[in-house]
């Protein structure tokens, strides 16, 4: 889907499709696409509608990574296992790539190939504009950026990281429910579900960051450290991390409690981030 999504031009504007394609379609977990589809199936949600919005966050997502990439920001030249999209094309069309992916998201997400129902295309555009703008993931990159020069406690990381991470997989989690016409109470179950799992996710990040290996996670280990960043790791210990990680990942599955077997998978990965090694 998403390389229909992303067809090869000849045109003169080539080099930034080119770019697009480079950092969305070659490699990744996809985790976040994945999560989204196993949200609409609670709700059996059509799962084409669940893979353009799996869609639409993969290339919000990826519009994240070349930003997050650029010598302003973390000033990483690997990603993915290859190089970054600024090292591969340079920094004018990697921002310019960053920017037309996070346009296409809304624009997957506000097709009537999406959802029939126009209001739940608008509730999904809102939610993902809310999820990546300055209440989620751009706040909490502007929060992170200033971790390399302020001391920040535990609860200021964890500010950072629900925002920064927590709140893309909330509108993962949640999209299922939105798509579907999901209760309000079904709705908060998701959220509570991603919340949880973020945080996990970013320990086990944080964790890869000190104790990984550049083969395994595809990026730079240890910039974390050189860039004097507070993390959950640096705050309360590698073996405090882990274990706070493993609680989170069980709240997380516990979070799930109102589905039966149907949202095994879901709690399967939340068990994955936490044991994963890449």
């Amino acid at each position: 889907m998403m390389d229909l999504l992303l067809p090869k031009v000849d045109d003169i504007e080539a080099p930034l499709l080119e770019a697009m394609r480079y950092s969305s379609l070659g490699g990744g977990k996809r985790l976040r696409p994945f999560i989204v589809q196993q949200s609409a199936a609670l709700f059996g949600v059509d799962p084409r509608c669940a893979i353009r919005v799996g869609a639409a966050v993969e290339f919000m997502h990826c519009y994240s990574l070349i930003h997050d990439d650029l010598p302003a920001m973390d000033d990483s030249n690997l990603r993915r296992g290859k190089p970054s999209c600024h090292v591969k094309f340079g920094e004018p069309t990697a921002i310019l790539a960053g920017d037309a992916l996070q346009s296409l998201a809304f624009q997957v997400l506000g097709s009537q190939e999406t959802h029939s129902d126009a209001m739940v295309r608008c509730e999904l555009v809102t939610a993902l504009a809310k999820a990546a703008g300055a209440p989620g993931m751009a706040g909490g990159q502007m929060i992170d950026l200033l971790a390399e020069t302020q001391t920040l406690d535990v609860g200021t990381i964890t500010r950072l990281q629900r925002m920064k991470t927590g709140e893309i997989f909330s509108f993962c989690a949640t999209a299922g429910a939105i798509m579907g016409r999901g209760s309000v109470r079904q709705f908060h179950a998701l959220h509570n579900y991603a919340q949880e799992f973020g945080l996990a996710f970013q320990i086990a990040d944080d964790l890869l960051d000190l104790e990984g290996n550049v083969q395994d996670t595809g990026k730079p280990i240890g910039q974390d450290v050189a860039a004097g960043k507070a993390t959950f790791v640096s705050v309360l210990g590698a073996d405090r991390a882990r274990s706070q990680a493993g609680l989170l990942s069980g709240q997380a599955a516990g979070a799930l409690d109102l589905w039966d077997e149907s949202a095994d998978l879901l709690r399967e990965t939340a068990r994955y981030i936490v044991e994963r090694d890449g």
